[in-house]
């Protein structure tokens, strides 16, 4: 009776590699990756080696500073007025500081300026002497950075729209190159990037 027990079946996992792989490919496959975010820069060319630094100075009506603090916080404001804002906010501060609709006087200088165009006429534009300076603390999150870079650059290319549509009828990104780089002239985006700071707590 004992010789006679039931052998159990061994199973059969000679399939089990090929299973293993078809899952593998699926989850490839299948399994989205994220990108990286990142800002879309042209910087410029470097001098050359035996060219002097000139330190270049800027009125303080014509410097809007904007701080990213290390937990998110934005102030903002022209030199000396900074104030606490939300993200909301930033970037029609940007625009009226860029525009300073009302002549302002601690708002940015405009500058009567002449840009080609393509047909030979010359267009003169009050080219704002503004510059958005954009300071971080060591500890400040690159999603916060970013953010902030955004709605910085919305608020140039919106008041580049208002100019397209004044001088030739249509939105910047509808215009073709010269008169793209006629409207880039007359509202060049000056974002200064200071280096990171280290502020005590």
């Amino acid at each position: 009776m004992a010789g006679n027990k039931r052998q159990i079946q061994e199973i059969n996992a000679g399939s089990m590699a090929d299973i293993a792989f078809l899952l593998l490919i699926f989850f490839l496959v299948a399994t989205t990756m994220n990108t990286d975010t990142g800002l879309m820069r042209m910087l410029p060319p470097m001098p050359p080696e035996n060219q002097q630094q000139e330190e270049i100075k800027v009125k303080e009506r014509n410097l809007f500073l904007v701080l990213i603090s290390g937990s998110g916080n934005i102030m903002a404001g022209v030199l000396g007025k900074q104030e606490q804002i939300q993200l909301s906010q930033l970037k029609d501060m940007a625009k009226e500081f860029i525009t300073n609709p009302m002549d302002d006087e601690n708002l940015p200088e405009k500058v009567d300026r002449e840009i080609d165009m393509a047909d030979g006429s010359k267009w003169t534009y009050p080219v704002s002497e503004g510059v958005v300076s954009l300071q971080t603390t060591r500890d400040t999150g690159y999603q916060a950075y970013i953010m902030v870079q955004n709605e910085l650059t919305r608020a140039f290319n919106e008041v580049r729209d208002d100019v397209a549509q004044r001088k030739f009828g249509a939105k910047f990104s509808e215009l073709n190159e010269d008169q793209r780089n006629a409207v880039s002239k007359a509202v060049p985006l000056k974002i200064s990037e200071a280096e990171p700071r280290n502020i005590k707590k």
